[in-house]
């Protein structure tokens, strides 16, 4: 074994860095040095006696650039002279740009974006970074593989999203029917890691001392739910049959330019609209805000309040309530809402509206929140505490037939999903109209 490798990694990243199969499919737990390793198999690659570039698909800009960084200091490491280029156009046409790092081979490292574009007509080594998130699956691997055919390699690295992303379905034709395309897989799960040694690692670079049990106690404990900790550390896919919202709806709605400071709120030049969910103990209020933006609505701010008293909860509403561009605020008025809705409606008249949560009301708003997530005239914030709560609603049938929808994540009852839905229906209801929720039925 080559000492500087044994040195650096672990046993399943030497295996990882050692595949040299054209196809190559790993299904992983979070953080577990897998991008530490494939960026060293990156230099490696454009530095061998037949280099080839290597095209580098990340989930977004931020994570393509951070891989290039990790690049950089293996080239470092290595000693190998390497030239960071910066941000350099790859496509004029298409307004499409890649950060490069050159090797004095010539050849390059070039971190794209999640565009699928972006892979499309490129020659040599590609490499699709946790693909199960990207947008298109299909056609991202499509756009990829023909890249490959003189001499390069495809490779695909992620965690779990779901049970019928495209990942997956690979994933199940290598299990189940005899692997046809040959692909080479890996997988390592949080345990497969451990024993391998990782929390030894993890304790020699921070100076900690936790047992091997310790470090998987905390990984599950600080999950948000079941469903986090088996995709995201366990490398088992959860069945989205009866899940809401699918992750792929949410990821092609996510935006990191979503929540801003109140004060950008207190001079706002748009319409902004409100959600409210309340709760108190066992449950979340959260104060969900949006702008309008020609026909999408953004995520400004959201206030999430947990075991406040109602005077502390009364105040955050009414600081929001002020703002001058609010022109909606749809409340819960069910059960420990109805004080707090009308009061708020008393005091700010036909701006609020609070709304009873029965079980057809919430039929109406959680069918107006999917529509606008399938029209892409929403923009979310790319917090995994909302996308827990947005995933975790479950729409079920009764045995009377009827539908009904629940859903509980490890410090609430996907609140936020019924906040922004019930912030969505505020935007979609003209101020003008009295509120007002038309029924229909729904095979």
């Amino acid at each position: 074994m080559n000492f500087r490798e044994s040195k650096y990694f672990l046993p399943y990243q030497i295996a990882w860095i050692r595949d040299t199969s054209r196809l190559r499919i790993m299904e992983k737990s979070r953080q577990i040095g897998i991008t530490f390793a494939d960026a060293y198999d990156s230099v490696c690659k454009v530095t061998a006696r037949i280099p080839l570039d290597v095209w580098v698909s990340s989930k977004d800009e931020d994570t393509a650039k951070l891989y290039l960084e990790i690049c950089k200091k293996w080239a470092s490491i290595l000693h190998i002279a390497a030239e960071d280029l910066g941000e350099r156009v790859i496509d004029s046409k298409k307004d499409l740009k890649a950060s490069v790092l050159r090797f004095a081979t010539g050849k390059c490292i070039y971190a794209l974006s999640s565009d699928v574009n972006a892979v499309a007509s490129r020659t040599g080594h590609v490499k699709l970074d946790e693909f199960a998130l990207h947008e298109n699956q299909r056609l991202l691997y499509r756009y990829s593989k023909p890249a490959t055919t003189w001499g390069g390699t495809l490779t695909i690295i992620s965690t779990h999203r779901g049970a019928h992303t495209v990942f997956n379905q690979i994933l199940t034709e290598i299990k189940d029917r005899g692997n046809p395309k040959r692909w080479s897989h890996h997988r390592v799960d949080i345990f497969d890691a451990v024993r391998a040694g990782l929390v030894e690692k993890i304790n020699q670079k921070m100076e900690t001392k936790m047992t091997r049990e310790e470090f998987l106690e905390q990984c599950k404990r600080e999950c948000i739910d079941d469903e986090q900790w088996l995709q995201e550390h366990c490398c088992i896919p959860c069945d989205d049959e009866s899940v809401f919202l699918e992750y792929d709806l949410l990821s092609k709605c996510k935006s990191p330019h979503c929540l801003q400071p109140f004060s950008y709120l207190e001079s706002c030049p748009n319409d902004l609209y409100v959600g409210v969910d309340v709760g108190r103990v066992k449950h979340l209020t959260v104060i969900d805000v949006g702008e309008r933006i020609g026909d999408v609505i953004w995520d400004r701010l959201r206030i999430e309040l947990k075991g406040k008293p109602f005077p502390e909860i009364r105040q955050e509403l009414y600081s929001v309530l002020h703002l001058p561009r609010v022109k909606r605020c749809c409340i819960d008025a069910s059960g420990l809402g109805i004080q707090l809705a009308e009061e708020a409606k008393i005091k700010f008249g036909s701006r609020v509206e609070p709304v009873t949560l029965s079980a057809p009301v919430k039929e109406e708003l959680a069918y107006e929140l999917r529509r606008v997530f399938e029209e892409r005239t929403i923009r979310i914030d790319p917090d995994p505490k909302l996308e827990a709560d947005l995933h975790g609603v479950k729409k079920l049938i009764t045995i009377a037939g009827n539908i009904r929808f629940a859903g509980d994540t490890n410090e609430s009852h996907c609140d936020r999903f019924w906040a922004k839905a019930l912030r969505q229906h505020a935007a979609k209801t003209p101020k003008s109209e009295p509120f007002a929720i038309v029924i229909r039925r729904r095979d």
